[in-house]
């Protein structure tokens, strides 16, 4: 029996750019309490910012003891860095890059993939939070504080990672079949915590064919 994956959406945001930036990080794992965590960096650009959430996303998750994760960004360019589509070439960025490599490889499989902001609100709720002067500690759970507003409607994904323990290569069809689930894991959640009518399945459906038809499968033949 395949159990559910732990997502961990992230976010890192700077007023200026550079500027006060901070970061924010959600886990949501099954059956359990969403955990968050945003602080602030001082003065810094979006990017390391959102390299930041990345980093400190993979340390608490390590912490929490979790060996799957699916990473959910609207940062398209960490997505591609980390997924060796571009090339780090910004040095206050490499250490950083270099650091969240290292911590992925303690995982059994992370996928990293990209998702509007609409998608990724309460991560971005989070990190605006922490610029006026309110943070989350290490650990804190959603029901800490009043979640801000969630998104109405998914969006589509516009890309992904292969599965992350290895080098960059074409996307197979096991980093796809995780994206479709990921998708409609995300789907279930939001239907649990606020009602069916809060996503409509037409989106989730849009979403799903999307994924499927970028990776392939809808092209292949069935075998005779």
């Amino acid at each position: 029996m395949n159990h559910p994956i732990p997502t961990m959406h992230i976010d890192g945001g700077s007023r200026g750019n550079p500027g006060l930036a901070a970061y924010a990080v959600v886990i949501a794992r099954p059956g359990e309490p969403p955990v968050e965590e945003a602080e602030t960096l001082g003065t810094a650009t979006n990017n390391v910012a959102e390299y930041t959430a990345l980093v400190r996303g993979l340390e608490l998750a390590a912490e929490l003891g979790l060996k799957r994760l699916n990473v959910f960004s609207d940062s398209e360019l960490l997505v591609k860095q980390m997924g060796g589509q571009y090339r780090v070439k910004n040095m206050d960025l490499l250490p950083l890059y270099e650091e969240a490599k290292r911590l992925r490889r303690g995982f059994d499989a992370v996928s990293i993939t990209h998702v509007r902001r609409e998608l990724n609100k309460r991560a971005d709720a989070l990190c605006n939070l922490a610029m006026d002067g309110k943070p989350r500690k290490r650990g804190a759970t959603v029901g800490d504080a009043p979640a801000p507003p969630q998104p109405d409607d998914p969006e589509p994904v516009r890309s992904s990672s292969a599965l992350a323990n290895g080098p960059a290569q074409a996307v197979t069809d096991h980093a796809v079949r995780g994206d479709a689930l990921a998708i409609l894991q995300s789907a279930a959640q939001a239907w649990a915590s606020r009602g069916l009518g809060a996503v409509p399945v037409e989106a989730v459906w849009e979403q799903l064919w999307s994924v499927l038809d970028e990776g392939g499968v809808l092209k292949k033949k069935k075998p005779k």
